[in-house]
């Protein structure tokens, strides 16, 4: 200090200043620099903060501004694709759900317990329920594909437990009810119109659905009753979304259970399925289908109303009736079971085997069965969206190949299964009839009703023969896919109406008849004259009921005797033999 004030005497103000200044640098250039540091905190995280504040109200905001600036169908698209993220995490759910459900019903709940006791029988008819019901959940909820999906497995009852047929039963007519501003907006983006100004009346409730749209009943101007078919508004832009998803479950399916490899089936169909979205396209099959028909009288297809009728709408004569496996409501109308499935098989015989324009959706919801003029039955065919063609060649094979399987002739068989490019012919005959055959018997065994023991064996070969009916599958033609789900579905119809009919011989009478008559079309000369060809239809007709009435007396003789040895006490009563020969 007295240093300081030393200098204080010999330096004078200016030079003493300097001093000081000069002594205090550093510890002012080091606050400086503390003081900088601080500040570059505080910076960053002000920055941070704005960052982060941005992101979480930028794509809010942004999302806002996009929605208020997008028409009405941007606007749609958008709540589809948010929508679309919904049913993907749900099919997920539901799919996940199930195989834990299973595997723990299977490897902890009965691990060890014998599958004929009713405790195992109990457990595992409860959890065929519970998966059951979660697809018919997701189904409805997801709407759409997924409700045709639902569809599509009800025709496979000889397959499937029957907590899944009775419980998916609900998607054949299950109405999902849209908003009447979603019908107003349809109509004003097809008509520029109101259903209100299109039609004299128009219910806005709908009665009935199909899997993509739903029906309204109304009365055109005149006073006319229609009933008028409309799309759901978002079908055509999910379309897309949901058959990606469907491709993405089957494809994570496939990495898990190699076996089933279903992929390409939907790879396959979704053009076909497509086309139902064209309601256009619709109404032209419908044209079709009722003039190919048109020499049954009893069949009745809907008269369509084109000027009330756009891509999404679909206007149609009104037709009363019930569904075709409602047994109390047709036997209610004075018409027999028996005649309502004889007239079922034999229009989609004809379609198979003669058209080649084939109905590829025939489920219960889509055939109404009233009382025609005549005191018979009368079928109203609804829905005709997704059809098939069968090219003439691959019919002439199936035809051929019908017959064949029906008179027990293998060497045919394996002939006609060839031209249709399937080299496992057996496999794929029994797969086209849809029960076991047996090439030891004089003919085919025509019972409707599969017994105990066959319905085992077909469930047996599903199961540990996969592999080979998927490479089946994959040889046939692929409209034959389609034509498949016809025959099947039609088997089941008249398994629900506890088979009055014989399908067989009625689908074989088809065939012969459509076999014989493509052939003799080929033919030239002699036989290419019209009463020589109607000649030799009606020969191969007449030679094939010989075959099939031969085989049917034998089997009635046969019953005879067992009856008499049964009677006389030579032989015990066996209740399952005697259902086998009289059926």
């Amino acid at each position: 200090m007295w240093r300081g004030r030393l200098l204080q005497v010999w330096l004078c103000r200016h030079h003493w200043t300097l001093l000081q200044r000069t002594r205090q640098v550093p510890i002012v250039v080091f606050k400086q620099r503390l003081g900088s540091k601080a500040t570059s905190d505080v910076y960053r995280r002000g920055l941070y903060k704005k960052v982060l504040l941005g992101l979480v109200l930028v794509p809010p905001l942004a999302t806002g501004a996009v929605w208020c600036l997008s028409d009405t169908r941007d606007r749609r698209r958008m709540r589809i694709l948010v929508d679309g993220v919904g049913r993907f995490y749900r099919s997920i759910y539901i799919g996940i759900k199930i195989s834990v459900d299973y595997w723990w019903t299977i490897n902890v709940k009965l691990r060890g317990v014998n599958e004929d006791n009713p405790d195992f029988i109990a457990t595992m008819s409860a959890c065929h329920q519970r998966g059951a019901d979660l697809i018919v959940d997701g189904a409805i909820k997801n709407a759409g594909l997924y409700i045709k999906l639902g569809q599509g497995l009800c025709s496979f009852n000889h397959l499937l437990p029957p907590e899944y047929i009775n419980s998916l039963r609900v998607l054949e007519d299950k109405a999902i009810n849209r908003r009447y501003k979603e019908l107003d907006l349809l109509f004003f983006e097809d008509f520029k119109s109101t259903p209100e100004m299109m039609f004299k009346r128009f219910d806005p409730e709908p009665f009935a659905a199909a899997s993509l749209s739903q029906v309204h009943k109304a009365e055109l101007q005149d006073g006319t009753p229609v009933a008028v078919k409309i799309q759901f508004i978002d079908l055509r832009d999910r379309f897309d979304g949901d058959i990606l998803t469907l491709e993405f479950l089957l494809t994570i399916v496939q990495f898990m259970h190699p076996k089933f490899a279903f992929s390409w089936v939907l790879q396959d169909l979704k053009g076909t399925l497509a086309q139902e979205l064209d309601f256009e396209n619709e109404a032209r099959n419908a044209e079709r289908c009722a003039q190919d028909l048109s020499h049954f009288k009893f069949l009745v297809i809907p008269k369509v109303y084109w000027k009330q009728t756009s891509k999404r709408i679909l206007t149609a004569e009104y037709c009363e009736g019930c569904k075709v496996t409602d047994i109390e409501d047709i036997k209610r109308r004075g018409v027999a079971v028996k005649d309502v499935a004889d007239k079922l098989v034999r229009t989609f015989a004809e379609q198979i085997f003669f058209t080649g324009f084939i109905h590829a959706d025939p489920h219960p919801g889509n055939v109404l069965v009233r009382k025609g003029p005549d005191g018979k039955a009368e079928l109203v065919l609804l829905d005709h969206g997704l059809y098939e063609i069968l090219s003439v060649k691959d019919r002439v094979s199936l035809c051929k190949l019908w017959r064949s399987i029906i008179l027990l002739n293998k060497v045919a068989m394996q002939k006609y299964a060839s031209e249709l490019g399937v080299k496992d012919y057996f496999l794929f005959c029994e797969i086209l009839m849809q029960r076991p055959i047996n090439l030891k018997e004089t003919a085919f065994h025509l019972a409707n009703i599969l017994t105990h023991e066959e319905r085992a064996y077909m469930q047996d070969m599903a199961n540990i023969h996969f592999d080979r009916i998927i490479q089946v599958l994959k040889d046939l033609p692929r409209p034959m896919l389609l034509v498949f789900r016809n025959i099947n579905t039609v088997r089941s119809i008249n398994t629900s109406l506890g088979s009055p009919v014989d399908r067989y011989v009625l689908m074989a009478r088809s065939a012969v008849q459509g076999g014989s008559l493509f052939t003799s079309k080929h033919q030239r000369g002699f036989w290419a004259l019209g009463p020589l060809t109607w000649m030799k239809i009606k020969w191969s007709r007449i030679q094939f009921e010989i075959s099939l009435r031969c085989e049917s007396l034998m089997m009635r003789a046969v019953s005879v005797i067992f009856r008499l040895f049964v009677y006389f006490g030579l032989v015990p009563p066996d209740e399952d033999l005697y259902n086998y020969l009289v059926q």
